[in-house]
């Protein structure tokens, strides 16, 4: 028992500030800490999990650090999301980035891990590079009138940044539909949803980026009919019949500037801000 006790006494030693330090060597914690694990030939074993189960945790704290057993990576709540600790390569267009959306964040509708390709050299935007499906599909669409919830994505209205999920029959969440929207503003860096959930330097398109650039099928966006929410009561309309794409510029208080596209043709106009049109993420 004496033995146990000295033990306990090397192992931890607290100041009068109620600091801890965890140590074989009883020396007082830093200044800086409350917590100060000193050693020289052991390490610190964070909890260990799966994305599906680090997912599962209840409102996780800003600041919760768990070890990611999938990416093989730490991983760190930021408030709100889950960011993976691990070296991030250097970004060039053409690389396919994964991303793993969760719901704590106020923007993904679902928990859902989608890896997004990229492109650039696209007609009128050269410069710029794009991912080439819809924020929040599952898939790549298969052609300008695929009409799979898999391929949509998500949809949202003018200025709000979080998404929603239509399978056809059902909208996520199915909280209290915004009918109406009156602001005088673009779409602000912080309410962006291409921003919150890719990272930075993605962005929702400008005007001019829709107004240039080569939205065709076969323009290498793969653009296609998505469909959109309507403003009056967020119900699914003409999935597979037409596409419509927000621009980050507003028309008026109650109006943005989008893209609408069909099989035939292509024209940006402006709309009910309250609609839920789908989002197409670029960079510089």
């Amino acid at each position: 028992m004496k033995q146990l006790l000295s033990l306990l006494l090397l192992a931890f030693a607290l100041n009068a500030n109620s600091q801890i330090s965890i140590n074989t060597d009883g020396s007082i914690p830093d200044i800086s800490a409350m917590l100060d694990v000193k050693s020289t030939s052991k390490g610190f074993l964070p909890p260990r999990m799966t994305t599906a189960q680090r997912n599962t945790i209840a409102y996780p704290a800003a600041g919760l650090v768990i070890y990611n057993t999938d990416e093989k990576a730490l991983n760190l709540f930021n408030g709100m999301d889950w960011n993976s600790l691990a070296p991030v390569p250097v970004f060039f267009c053409g690389l396919t980035i994964t991303i793993n959306h969760v719901v704590f964040g106020g923007v993904a509708p679902v928990n859902k891990t989608v890896a997004y390709g990229t492109v650039n050299g696209i007609a009128g935007v050269s410069s710029k590079c794009w991912i080439t499906r819809n924020l929040g599909a599952a898939q790549q669409a298969t052609g300008a009138s695929d009409a799979t919830e898999a391929s949509a994505g998500w949809y949202w209205q003018f200025n709000r940044k979080f998404g929603y999920k239509h399978d056809g029959t059902t909208r996520t969440p199915g909280t209290s539909w915004i009918s109406s929207i009156n602001e005088s503003s673009d779409w602000t860096q912080a309410n962006d949803p291409c921003a919150l959930e890719l990272g930075a330097g993605w962005r929702i398109p400008t005007f001019a980026e829709w107004n240039y650039g080569d939205a065709s099928w076969s323009g290498g966006l793969y653009m296609h009919e998505a469909g959109f929410l309507s403003y009056s009561d967020g119900s699914l309309n003409d999935r597979g019949l037409y596409g419509n794409y927000w621009s980050s510029a507003q028309y008026s208080a109650t109006f943005g500037w989008g893209l609408y596209i069909n099989s035939t043709y292509r024209q940006l106009n402006y709309n009910n801000k309250a609609n839920g049109y789908s989002v197409r993420c670029v960079r510089d």
